[in-house]
């Protein structure tokens, strides 16, 4: 069944056009991906569908109350609360369903149960809370923050304290959690790391609803969707399967119009001469003829396969470099502590000429003060740092914080390779997306794509032959960071590289350094190699213990044991008491000198006694149980 369903939508602002007829349906359960290059229309289109735009031309039709969410809906403020309370307003309709829950479960007890509107709205809420996770709440609250990478120290944090990555986090979790029938999400890996990727990956592949998810983490998108669509030049095209498959498709589409529209060309080209002929003619039967060909060309014009435009791509090549010693690198026994804190020690690893080496591991491992370490930048608590000969290093760093000035790009380039012409440095950077206009752009105002293509020319013209690059894919479109791979791939130098871009590791890695506090575990191999053998040697070990019982879970039932017992044990004090004033009747009656002449009285009456006496008897023994 359709929830949403775009018809010929078209969008404009002033002359630029966005969209053009644009059309799609997103059905229940749907899992899909948006790619595009940057500034393509993906972040427009969401909001279409959010209706904070409205289109130019076209329909948008919605199911019923579709209930749509997005990370934005969820921005955290300066709120005094803490990351936890902040994340469990998204249940603030459970919580207060709790509070009524627990205040009737009071009125019950006062009542000694004998009230039946009480008993029947208990039961109603009861029903109610656990059919809406009541139960499972809080565990799913703790579960969320340690999966986005929290700690149980930064649980307690105020949401004020938090970095803007953080922020975007908790508000990725209050998404999550707050389960919309469609959930849009827009590069939702952005601030996460690889463990925490897997963790978002396994919780959006069980989630019931649809999902529209923007993204340049291809292997993301790869475990995540089946269903993908492209926007590039104002136009929209979609395919079943993840985006590996997409793209398969693709160049095979492409192939096949491209065969279908030269064909058609030819044919074109073919009958035009016909034309030609015919009017050297210059006879009336021929302009019959010329018409008659004309229409067979306007045929065979609208049956020709539209190609989609060719859009202007990055283009990157490493030059020729001087050849370094065979051994590149070698780092004994490095440890690094911050305020007593030991971030990492004991790592050691070697690199030779043509290693392309990964080092993986959580946010806040280390890696980046690794590479300072390994830069000179950083001074180690212990070990040492050796490079081979002729080793000319070139360093991407992830942030670009160096360029953050008011320099123009054309300057950038100019003030460090002044032996370049001006003619010189604009073709370079046209080979870089930068024409026109851009080159005087001042470079605090680029994007973080843009300052990213920068600072890669930057590298590229140093010529260095050993590359230590952090994050250099972060703030690149899906086809920049596949001609990134093309370029490092031909690279005849050696690499290490930080990166949570498991497409980008399997792609280039020939060699993993899986980085722990105390150490590194080398992996022969790409990011397959790694995870397989991490899945071996889990699969080696006992196997887990028995899963913990739900500790909320275990409370809360509890409670309401606890509740249960304290009812039961009013209710047979009560009766104990009612037993004696019973008996104390029965004993007065038996007493009077007319039931005593009365021998069938005599018998009731004490039948009545000894049942009494039996009750009270078995209550006594539960009230002891119950007290114990």
């Amino acid at each position: 069944m359709s929830i949403l369903n775009f018809q010929n939508v078209c969008l404009s602002f002033a002359d630029k056009e966005v969209l053009r007829d644009v059309s799609f349906s997103v059905e229940k359960g749907d899992k899909i991906g948006l790619i595009g290059s940057n500034g393509s229309g993906k972040t427009t289109l969401f909001r279409l569908v959010t209706e904070e735009l409205e289109p130019t031309d076209g329909k948008i039709f919605k199911s019923g109350l579709l209930k749509v969410g997005s990370v934005a809906q969820h921005a955290c403020g300066d709120s005094d609360k803490t990351v936890y309370e902040e994340l469990l307003t998204v249940f603030r309709p459970l919580m207060d369903m709790e509070r009524e829950l627990e205040e009737v479960h009071r009125k019950v007890a006062l009542t000694d149960g004998k009230v039946p509107e009480y008993l029947h709205l208990q039961d109603e809420l009861t029903n109610a809370f656990q059919n809406g996770g009541g139960l499972t709440y809080v565990s799913r609250a703790h579960s969320t923050l340690a999966g986005l990478g929290f700690t149980k120290a930064e649980e307690n944090l105020p949401v004020s304290a938090l970095s803007g990555g953080q922020r975007t986090k908790l508000a990725l979790g209050k998404l999550l959690l707050s389960e919309p029938e469609l959930m849009l999400l827009d590069e939702p890996t952005n601030h996460l790391d690889i463990v925490s990727t897997e963790w978002l990956e396994d919780f959006l592949s069980k989630y019931a609803g649809a999902l529209l998810v923007v993204s340049h983490d291809r292997y993301f998108l790869d475990k995540v969707t089946s269903k993908t669509m492209e926007l590039t030049a104002c136009r929209l095209y979609a395919a079943p399967g993840s985006y590996s498959t997409y793209m398969k498709t693709k160049a095979l589409r492409y192939e096949t119009d491209k065969r279908e529209y030269e064909k058609g060309m030819l044919e074109i080209k073919r009958i035009e001469k016909m034309i030609e002929q015919q009017k050297q003619f210059n006879q009336e039967r021929n302009y019959i003829t010329i018409a008659s060909k004309e229409k067979q060309i306007e045929r065979i014009r609208a049956t020709l396969p539209e190609l989609p435009p060719k859009e202007k791509e990055m283009r990157l090549r490493f030059s020729q470099i001087v050849r370094s010693g065979d051994e590149v690198l070698h780092a004994e026994g490095l440890a690094k502590a911050y305020d007593g804190k030991s971030l990492f020690r004991d790592v050691s690893f070697d690199l030779r000429r043509g290693d392309r080496v990964f080092l993986l591991g959580p946010n806040g491992c280390g890696k980046t003060t690794m590479l300072g370490v390994l830069l000179g930048s950083v001074t180690p608590e212990a070990g040492f740092v050796r490079f081979g000969q002729n080793v000319k290093v070139g360093y991407f760093e992830q942030t670009q914080r160096e360029m953050m000035h008011d320099k123009t790009v054309l300057y950038e380039i100019y003030d460090e390779f002044p032996s370049l012409t001006v003619p010189e440095i604009r073709s370079l950077l046209a080979a870089f997306l930068f024409r026109g206009e851009d080159i005087e752009k001042n470079m605090r105002t680029l994007s973080g794509g843009e300052r990213a293509r920068v600072a890669l020319l930057k590298l590229i013209l140093r010529k260095p032959n050993f590359l230590i690059l952090d994050e250099p894919t972060n703030h690149l479109d899906v086809s920049s960071r596949e001609i990134l791979e093309e370029a490092l791939a031909s690279f005849e130098g050696t690499i290490l590289c930080v990166s949570h871009d498991r497409y980008f590791v399997n792609r280039l890695a020939t060699r993993v350094l899986s980085f722990r506090g105390d150490g590194v575990t080398q992996i022969e191999g790409n990011y397959d190699a790694y995870v397989s053998l991490l899945q071996a040697d889990a699969a080696e070990k006992p196997a887990a213990a028995v899963k913990k019982p739900n500790a909320y879970l275990q409370r809360k039932e509890a409670e309401r044991a606890e509740r249960l017992k304290a009812s039961r044990v009013k209710k047979i004090e009560a009766r104990l008491s009612a037993i004696e004033q019973e008996k104390a009747a029965l004993e007065t009656a038996l007493a009077l000198p007319e039931t005593a002449a009365d021998y069938e009285k005599v018998l009731f009456l004490t039948g009545q006694l000894t049942s009494l006496g039996d009750e009270r008897d078995a209550l006594e023994e539960e009230w002891l149980t119950l007290s114990e």
